[in-house]
């Protein structure tokens, strides 16, 4: 074929630059592309109204609780659920996730039943409910209640759904009950115009069992002005959970009828069943206790108590028959009214471990019941089986600080561990002085290990906890002691003033204090101070137990404890180095040795163990179970200690510290009594 002119007649000229063409929708998407990342910058700098007012369609709640507290400016006082500074409000709430301990005021509009293949916190979209986004805007997101139905007895994941909203003209869910699929006439009547939720409660179950449907009842939204939040309290549902175990719900929730999603088999697996919240039941502020008038204050020490989800197994006893967790909770109930303590402190191990405490709510809801059930405050510190299924403590805290009369602290975020607090005692007169000061740290659990093979050690206190404990010691105030208390009955009278005699014989120091933690220190295990003239030795109880302590030493008695004084100031104080260098710590107390129970001072300090307190954890054939009791007096000046065992038997009574006490302390000790 002939080669043709370029400028033959049929020959096809494209346009110059046709090849820009094919270029144009790679070139427009760069230009929207820039335009969207330009825009996005620019609006980055601008606050909304949404974003201010913390509000967005179906994704906030802002929650007003005027009113909840009425704890007197001053006092010393802690938020038991969710708090903030501002006493008459709590910050506004996701709404599309799950937070059974989170304050609103949404109700629920629909539930499903749910199984999943798979880990549906790792394939959320994929295990969730169908849904459009018409019915997200109208009833809510589907929300996970991030509790397996199925946890020991399925063959897959089994979860719960529901949707929340904050729309006034959707109906919301006021009641809830399970029953067998299909139900009994009986049942059957009393469902009519209940809603049947998606999805089999017994899906998965291994051996199979009957199908089990979970009903819901609604009810029309009313509002009356600004009372909608009284109304929700007495009908709608605002919360789900599951609850593992036959022990009481999560506080504020209630089962649902109709019987448990799965009753437990002996050894094999706990029972399963679902609760519910209606309302937003939030305690009251719990008090710090004072001493009281006649100078007195008793604090009960409750030792490893190795509560597990189900009711616990009996170890090293002689009792029969003997269901652990149960038995336990009586016989501390029975110890408590014997006592009638003004405090109890849990010494840590409040979880057993060693999988039988999968789920640590399950397991806390319980734990504190009987100091709960007579209003008592409490506080508590953990153990190293505290984090040995799910190294949950941040969450554990939350629980704790969450239950009623509970006094727990989370402690600052920049020390090692959770739980690193401390609370101030004051005297009940109108002067209402800090005259006791109680220390509670995290002991943490085990060291790390290189090789999976490796056996952990107990893990130790760390420099920032040491750093931490002086700052805070060097921040109390002296007061002069021994402390006396104000007579005065109002300031429009001239107040009680100390004689010239009482004034002599008074010294300006920090008050006494007492720590607890629970793994010891390996000083505990070294040999005790000696008293009197016969040099005797100042160690009382019993050590049937091997070292306790971790092997790793890393100072905090000798560079924390020991170098905390009663009297502050530096080597610049004029009489510093004549004022006698008592530590202000006078006893450190322990759990984790459920066989050794001894009160032993070393190089003047005292270091006490409690012996365990429950049947679930390990013991010994004739060493009953106990409680440690400390009866301080004159205003904090004197501590004395005693154990009360399960045979009601009060043993070992020792003065520590104050008049009576034993001496020997050298330089080392003072008496302000």
């Amino acid at each position: 074929m002939p080669r043709l002119a370029p400028d033959y007649p049929g020959r096809y000229k494209p346009p110059r630059f046709a090849y820009l063409r094919s270029l144009l929708p790679l070139i427009a998407l760069i230009l929207l592309f820039s335009f969207g990342l330009i825009s996005y910058s620019l609006l980055s700098h601008f606050r909304s109204p949404a974003k201010k007012q913390q509000l967005g369609w179906q994704s906030w709640d802002v929650v007003d609780i005027s009113g909840l507290n009425s704890g007197k400016e001053g006092d010393d006082v802690l938020n038991v659920g969710n708090s903030t500074q501002d006493d008459d409000f709590v910050p506004s709430i996701p709404l599309d996730n799950w937070d059974p301990l989170a304050v609103h005021t949404t109700g629920l509009t629909e539930i499903a039943v749910r199984p999943c293949y798979f880990p549906p916190y790792l394939f959320g979209s994929y295990c969730a409910p169908e849904t459009t986004g018409e019915l997200d805007k109208t009833k809510g997101k589907w929300v996970i209640v991030e509790k397996d139905l199925n946890i020991r007895t399925g063959l897959w994941y089994l979860n719960l759904y529901y949707r929340r909203t904050r729309r006034l003209d959707v109906p919301l869910i006021t009641d809830i009950r399970v029953a067998p699929d299909p139900p009994p006439e009986d049942i059957a009547s009393e469902l009519e115009g209940w809603t049947k939720a998606s999805g089999d409660l017994h899906s998965g179950i291994w051996p199979t069992q009957p199908a089990m449907r979970l009903w819901y009842k609604v009810a029309d939204q009313t509002w009356d002005g600004w009372k909608r939040q009284e109304i929700m309290d007495e009908d709608y549902i605002t919360e789900l959970d599951v609850v593992y175990g036959d022990g009481d719900p999560w506080f504020g929730f209630e089962r649902v009828q109709g019987g448990k999603v799965v009753d437990a088999k002996a050894g094999r697996w706990d029972s399963v069943d679902i609760a519910f919240r209606r309302g937003n039941p939030v305690w009251s502020k719990t008090k710090v206790p004072t001493f009281h008038s006649d100078g007195t204050f008793k604090i009960m020490q409750i030792a490893d108590l190795h509560y597990s989800v189900g009711n616990g197994e009996c170890r090293d006893t002689d009792k029969t028959p003997c269901v652990g967790d149960s038995d336990t909770a009586e016989w501390l109930g029975e110890a408590l009214d014997a006592e009638e303590p003004d405090l109890v402190v849990f010494s840590g191990d409040q979880l057993n471990g060693q999988s039988t405490s999968y789920d640590a709510r399950s397991v806390l809801a319980k734990f504190a019941k009987p100091v709960i059930d007579r209003k008592i405050p409490w506080t508590a510190v953990f153990g190293n089986h505290d984090s040995e299924i799910a190294d949950d403590r941040e969450n554990q805290i939350r629980l704790l600080q969450s239950m009623p009369y509970s006094l727990v602290k989370s402690g600052p975020s920049s020390v090692d561990g959770f739980g690193n607090y401390y609370i101030k005692l004051h005297s009940s007169d109108p002067s209402h002085i800090h005259i006791f000061t109680l220390y509670f740290l995290d002991s943490h659990a085990y060291q790390k290990v290189s090789l999976p093979w490796q056996k952990a050690d107990y893990d130790y206190l760390k420099t920032s906890q040491i750093d931490w404990f002086r700052n805070v010691s060097s921040s109390i105030k002296p007061i002069s002691r021994p402390f006396q208390p104000d007579g005065a009955e109002d300031l429009g009278k001239i107040w009680n003033r100390p004689n010239e005699k009482e004034r002599r014989s008074t010294k300006l120091a920090k008050p006494n204090a007492m720590m607890w933690f629970h793994i010891p220190l390996p000083e505990a295990y070294n040999p005790p101070d000696r008293s009197g003239f016969d040099d005797e030795e100042l160690d009382l109880g019993v050590q049937l137990d091997k070292s306790g302590a971790s092997k790793h030493n890393s100072g905090f008695f000798y560079n924390a404890i020991k170098e905390s004084y009663e009297k502050g100031g530096t080597d610049q104080d004029e009489d510093w180095f004549d004022s006698p260098k008592v530590s202000e710590v006078k006893v450190l107390s322990h759990g984790h040795c459920h066989n050794t129970d001894r009160c032993r001072r070393v190089d003047g300090v005292w270091m006490c163990f409690d012996g365990g307190s429950s049947y679930s954890g390990y013991g010994q054939l004739g060493f009953d179970r106990r409680v440690r009791i400390y009866q301080i007096s004159s205003f904090g000046e004197t501590i004395e200690t005693y154990k009360r065992l399960t045979s009601g038997s009060v043993i070992d009574g020792q003065i520590l510290v104050g008049a009576g006490a034993p001496s020997g302390w050298g330089e080392d000790q003072v008496s302000y009594v």
